[in-house]
């Protein structure tokens, strides 16, 4: 997958809490149902990318992030993403 600069990418996020967001998938509660496992779709911006198959990534507040390009985890915001999720986007 060819990432570069400026791109929006979807990166799917593990958690776990007492009370899943709004916006959890793939919800599963915990043997005795005290906790959930869920994930959540992050959507950032791509600040810059390294040689050695890394990228940096930016969140809407401004924190950045350094993830592996090649993970199953993360990929390029589609055409319906980009409609579907217009107000988490920048």
């Amino acid at each position: 997958m060819t990432i570069n600069v400026g791109d929006f990418v979807v990166f799917t996020k593990s958690k776990t809490s007492s009370q899943p967001s709004p916006r959890a998938q793939e919800i599963y509660p915990a043997q005795h149902g005290e906790t959930y496992s869920y994930t959540i779709n992050k959507f950032w911006k791509v600040i810059q990318v390294f040689d050695d198959d890394t990228i940096e990534i930016e969140t809407r507040r401004g924190k950045r992030h350094r993830l592996d390009k090649n993970s199953p985890l993360l990929r390029k915001v589609t055409l319906w993403d980009r409609l579907r999720f217009r107000d988490r986007l920048f």
